[in-house]
């Protein structure tokens, strides 16, 4: 899968989008658990702020499955207008 990551997701991450490996029959929680543990803390906070789109749809069950090659965006909140 490839995750994506916006505004402030992307300062904490460092990267502006990166595959993930993930065994057997991953779950989002899944995919979001590898993420925090590669880039620690600052994305960690910004994960429990997050909205995410799984292929271009709103998820908001982090038990929903991840098929391959899906493309995982992480929104953080925005501000302004």
């Amino acid at each position: 899968m490839t995750v994506r990551y916006f505004a402030g997701a992307r300062a904490a991450a460092g990267v502006q989008d990166e595959s993930v490996e993930l065994p057997g029959e991953p779950t989002v929680a899944d995919a979001l658990s590898a993420v925090r543990d590669r880039h620690g803390d600052a994305l960690a906070r910004v994960l429990t702020a997050s909205s995410f789109l799984l292929d271009g749809v709103a998820v908001r069950d982090r038990s929903a499955p991840v098929p391959p090659g899906a493309l995982l965006d992480v929104l953080p909140p925005f501000a302004g207008g």
